[in-house]
């Protein structure tokens, strides 16, 4: 069923105007309505083109009356469902239009992406349960643990090479040799990550704003979902293994970072929402196999050498774009997009967008201080020895 009842005076307060409540017995046809046109209450009038998905209806062109205080239009993504008698005929619409008691204002929402009817009267449950479904909900699992697997594998196989390019590895202490396993699958991850993220923000026109006319927060595909899962898994995967091991591979600040991670992702994935921004976030795992390489150095006694000297370079490089310049601009896009951003259909997918991001900017911008620090220690002591 299309529309629920009950949920009229909720809807009430979500600034969608209702002139009546429907007659259940009284059979309804679903307008689809899009108000191209429509850009503020200061407008007296506006178009609004509407196509009837029900059998045997005429497409219908009406002008809006004049919007009043007592006739408000919502403008959360432009689309919009209008509910109308059956027995309606097409001279009454149009001569008829919203002064009769058994028109219902716009109820619900309808995504452009893909059909679906969203419920802006409902905390969002509706929202996930509608894109979660039965075959995604497969394929997420597969990702899921696809990316556990991912891994598990890299791990044994850093273990098998690592012995072959560097022949300290056999008498590594038992915390090291741990660790040295874990960062080969988090470079691992964060290569995978990072060029999948690239690939979808440049590469295709999933997210091209010219390309597509839904909205930039609502668009995903069956490709970026398997991403997130696999992401997912490895941040899985990574926490486990530094809640079991803490404090060995990494202090509170990983825990909160792999959490608010992890929190983040899995909502995106559900919803099926804000998959762009999660991707930027996704991309600055690039720094990763730099920060990595420096503890591989360290480990194995190259402090000193020229490579150690330009990986901390690049990590500081990279950082700062990839960290902390790229973070300016998620914020900024975020602030012009903000009409896109605003209409996250549930709270708990828009907080999080609000709240999280800033508080990886500031763990960012905290590691950064320390790279910079690091950085220029090693180039002092490199310009003494010379």
């Amino acid at each position: 069923m299309i529309m629920n009842y009950e949920k009229l005076e909720a809807l009430e307060q979500e600034s969608v105007y209702s002139m009546t409540s429907l007659d259940s017995s009284v059979e309804w046809h679903v307008l689809d309505c899009t108000h191209p046109s429509l850009s503020g209450p200061s407008q007296k009038t506006s178009t609004a083109f509407c196509q009837n998905p029900a059998k045997n209806t005429i497409p219908v062109q009406f002008s809006l009356p004049p919007i009043t205080p007592q006739f408000k239009i919502p403008l959360f993504n432009h689309t919009r469902v209008l509910v109308i008698p059956k027995s309606l005929s097409y001279r009454d619409l149009c001569s008829q239009l919203f002064t009769k008691p058994y028109f219902s204002a716009i109820i619900e929402d309808k995504n452009p992406m893909d059909g679906r009817i969203l419920n802006h009267g409902s905390l969002g449950f509706s929202i996930i349960a509608d894109h979660a479904t039965p075959s995604n909900q497969i394929r997420w699992l597969f990702s899921v643990f696809g990316g556990i697997i991912m891994c598990k594998t890299a791990y044994e196989l850093t273990g098998i090479i690592s012995p072959l390019v560097f022949k300290g590895f056999i008498k590594l202490e038992n915390k090291q040799n741990l660790e040295w396993k874990n960062r080969g699958f988090s470079t691992f991850h964060a290569l995978f990550a990072a060029i999948g993220s690239m690939y979808f923000l440049v590469f295709t026109n999933l997210f091209d704003e010219q390309a597509k006319e839904e909205l930039l927060i609502n668009r995903s595909s069956a490709s970026s979902d398997t991403l997130l899962g696999m992401s997912i898994g490895y941040f899985f995967s990574d926490l486990a293994m530094i809640i079991w091991t803490y404090p060995t591979l990494g202090g509170l600040e990983y825990v909160l970072h792999h959490g608010l991670s992890l929190f983040a992702i899995i909502q995106s994935l559900l919803s099926g929402q804000v998959q762009f921004y999660i991707l930027i976030v996704l991309f600055t795992e690039i720094t990763t196999p730099f920060v990595n390489l420096r503890w591989y150095l360290d480990v194995a006694g190259k402090k000193n050498s020229t490579l150690y000297m330009l990986n901390g370079v690049a990590m500081f490089v990279g950082w700062l774009v990839a960290r902390v310049i790229l973070f300016v601009f998620f914020f900024y896009h975020v602030f012009t997009h903000f009409d896109q951003v605003d209409q996250v259909f549930y709270p708990m997918g828009y907080y999080t967008l609000l709240t999280i991001p800033p508080m990886l900017a500031i763990m960012n911008l905290f590691w950064f201080w320390k790279i910079a620090k690091g950085l220029m220690k090693t180039l002092t002591k490199l310009r003494k020895q010379s």
